[in-house]
């Protein structure tokens, strides 16, 4: 009996395939599907790269651009803060008070004037004038100038406005006399409680524009309007960063603040904003790029109260699509060498020469593994010659490391000295304006031979040199590089030292303070100086917290220091808003932290922990009903030094 086939036959494939050819199979929809699927995963795949190339280059371009914005807006504030004291300072001279009660006084005004000219001149300032209670111009630094202010009627300008009513205020002008832009000052003069006229300060701020446009970098300052009055870019300048409304166009044609100029909008043709709060724009301006394509730009802005001003800083995003565009390359190749690779895996599977065609492939693949493997054990004798000489740099390494620990210190110091120059530039600013008005006053008086009264004035002007040089001592002290030999130290010391520096701004924040600590002197073993500095971060954080509060909110901060059997505690606790579970956490972790973006780098508790366990001691946080509380536990020592 014969055998039977395997499988049975179809009759419609065996009747629709010719006489000696096999059956077609039906293979035409699976390889059509499977390719399909193919390229749209490489599609995806090829968006996401971009996609994600591309947020990681912009996140980099917008913390770059954060750091700058925090750099322009600090120049600028500090550029304005220098001026603040000259308004009040022509309030000290009997001359002016003299004037504005006898405008009518030629002699009187002359002697004004030149007051005026070199006040001006020695300040760096634009213009000085002092207005009447009418807003005429009575005196001027200007007046010997055709363009003179003297006389002028200035009573539309919002800052005389808000002056006379009692608000000292700032506002940025072109001049409708000169036809130059500035920033005003203005503050009223009084006299036993009764105004009497106003000082009015004009100071140039184009000189910062001109730094800007030489530099690469497109920032743009925009008022509370939304006009652009400083550029790094001329192009820009005078624009609206959107279209005036009527009522705004209408109130500033009767302030004059731009006096005659039209404020077009800028040629914004794009505009998407981000989840990050930034936007990417394309502003279409002649002569911005060679090739004549406005490239996008990453909008930051940063906001200057009380000025009501707006730092916008730009950032080119092309290189960062470049680098999208490149990833999307490189991923479709690679995915096609998978794919490509696939096939290969594939293509072997078919006959005999399919198989042989592989197999020289195969050779060919492991000749060049063979140079591949050269390659790298030469590179591996190499890496090895230089690991062996890289033993001998080791200990070299090591000393450098301690070198250089040493110098993060120094710049852990010198970074809270730079938070703290705006308060101590206030500090000697004050003394330095009293010292000059006294010393006007010393002259007068030996002029007048008032000798009690000019003997009066010096002692008090030796008072005050006496507390600047108290205030620079400590900062030089503070500065200087620190022993890193431990020895005894005075724990009462270094904590007056350390409040020396910080009682200026316990005084402006209106903190409530209190020191606990024992009559008799505690020394504890480490170094006076790390150890200073490490108080003054826990001081200048905790202030930094209670700054956060809401106003009228109780603001304390104690100090206390005592000793245990083996140890001297020092605490420091605010009444802030205290520390989560898990800040409490990270805390000594490096560039942790828990203020806004620009305002701290997280490198101010992790160096002071470092800094106490190199005495062999610690600095811990612990819990609190209310605010923060960090505990200083070092060893003591046997006596003073």
């Amino acid at each position: 009996m014969p055998a039977l086939p395997d499988t049975i036959a179809d009759p419609s494939d065996a009747a629709a395939a010719p006489p000696g050819r096999p059956p077609r199979r039906h293979w035409f929809e699976p390889v059509r599907l499977a390719w399909c699927l193919a390229l749209a995963g490489g599609v995806a795949l090829a968006w996401a790269a971009y996609w994600w190339t591309g947020e990681v280059s912009t996140d980099r371009l917008r913390a770059a651009g954060a750091q700058r914005l925090e750099t322009y807006a600090a120049s600028l504030e500090n550029l304005l803060d220098k001026y603040d004291f000259l308004p009040h300072m022509l309030e000290l001279d009997k001359d002016v008070l003299a004037l504005l009660e006898h405008p009518g006084d030629a002699a009187r005004r002359h002697e004004v004037n030149s007051y005026l000219e070199r006040l001006s001149r020695q300040a760096g300032s634009r213009i000085i004038y002092i207005v009447d209670l009418r807003g005429r111009t009575l005196a001027a630094s200007n007046w010997r100038q055709k363009d003179s202010f003297v006389g002028d009627d200035i009573g539309f300008r919002p800052y005389l406005q808000n002056a006379l009513r009692g608000r000292p205020s700032g506002f940025y002008g072109v001049g409708t006399t000169s036809g130059e832009p500035g920033y005003f000052y203005a503050r009223g003069v009084y006299r036993d409680g009764r105004m009497l006229g106003v000082a009015v300060v004009k100071v140039n701020i184009e000189a910062l524009e001109r730094g800007w446009i030489q530099g690469a970098d497109k920032v743009m300052l925009a008022d509370a309007n939304g006009v652009v009055f400083l550029s790094s870019l001329p192009a820009w300048k005078y624009h609206a960063l959107r279209p005036l409304p009527a009522s705004v166009r209408a109130s500033l044609s009767q302030t004059r603040q731009y006096h005659r100029l039209p404020l077009p909008p800028l040629p914004i043709r794009h505009e998407e904003a981000r989840a990050d709060g930034t936007r990417v724009l394309v502003i279409d301006t002649p002569g911005v790029t060679r090739s004549g394509t406005a490239p996008p730009l990453l909008a930051q802005t940063r906001s200057l109260a009380p000025r009501q001003w707006t730092f916008i800083y730009l950032s080119d995003l092309s290189q960062a699509r470049a680098n999208a565009r490149a990833a999307v390359l490189f991923t479709c190749m690679a995915y096609g060498f998978l794919v490509v690779l696939f096939l290969y895996l594939r293509q072997r599977r078919r006959g005999n020469r399919q198989r042989l065609q592989a197999r020289e492939q195969l050779l060919a693949a492991y000749n060049n593994l063979e140079l591949m493997v050269a390659e790298r054990t030469s590179r591996l004798e190499q890496t090895t010659q230089s690991l062996i000489d890289e033993m001998a740099v080791r200990r070299q390494a090591e000393q450098q490391l301690h070198r250089t620990q040493n110098e993060l210190y120094q710049a852990g110091k010198m970074a809270v000295l730079g938070q703290m120059s705006a308060s101590i530039t206030h500090e000697l600013n004050q003394p330095l304006t009293a010292l000059r008005t006294m010393s006007d006053n010393a002259v007068l008086l030996f002029d007048r031979g008032r000798m009690a009264e000019a003997r009066d004035n010096l002692a008090k002007i030796s008072q005050i040199v006496a507390r600047m040089g108290g205030i620079t001592g400590k900062l030089k002290s503070f500065a200087r590089k620190s022993n890193a030999d431990l020895a005894p130290v005075s724990v009462h010391t270094a904590v007056s030292n350390a409040l020396v520096l910080v009682e200026r701004r316990l005084q402006l924040d209106n903190v409530a303070f209190t020191l606990d600590i024992s009559q008799g002197d505690i020394y504890a073993l480490c170094d006076s100086n790390r150890l200073e500095q490490v108080l003054l971060n826990l001081l200048s954080n905790a202030l930094d917290a209670l700054g956060t509060l809401e106003r009228g909110a109780r603001r304390e901060l104690s100090v206390s220091v005592w000793e245990k059997p083996g140890s001297v505690l020092i605490r420091v606790a605010d009444s802030g808003p205290g520390l989560s579970d898990e800040a409490r956490a990270r805390l000594f972790e490096p560039f942790f932290t828990t203020k806004p973006q620009g305002e701290g780098l997280g490198l101010g508790l992790a160096i002071s922990e470092q800094i106490i366990r190199d005495f062999g001691g610690t600095l811990r946080a612990e819990g609190a009903a209310t605010g923060a509380c960090f505990i200083i536990e070092l060893r003591p020592a046997s006596a003073g030094p």
